[in-house]
């Protein structure tokens, strides 16, 4: 009888260290899900800036002086968020 009864407390101990272990690991996959959500943001709001830059500087420059900011720009931008341009 006390060696099942240690043998159930060795069993508890281990599943408490893995337990332990599973939580370490959630933690660590969570801020790693964070960072990356973070970077993804940044990315698709510098990719907005990029398009709304290119948008105003094709709409208030003059044909054929663009100055690198006209259609190509666009086009680029457009390449850059996996777009298409209309």
């Amino acid at each position: 009888m006390q060696i099942a009864k240690l043998g159930r407390m060795e069993r508890v101990t281990s599943l408490c260290l893995e337990n332990l272990r599973v939580m370490h690991e959630n933690e660590r996959l969570r801020k790693k899900a964070q960072q990356l959500d973070q970077e993804n943001k940044s990315l698709l709001a510098e990719i907005k800036r990029k398009q709304q830059q290119a948008s105003a500087a094709a709409q208030g420059a003059p044909s054929g002086s663009g100055g690198g900011h006209g259609a190509a720009a666009a086009s680029s931008n457009f390449k850059a968020a996996g777009k298409q341009p209309k």
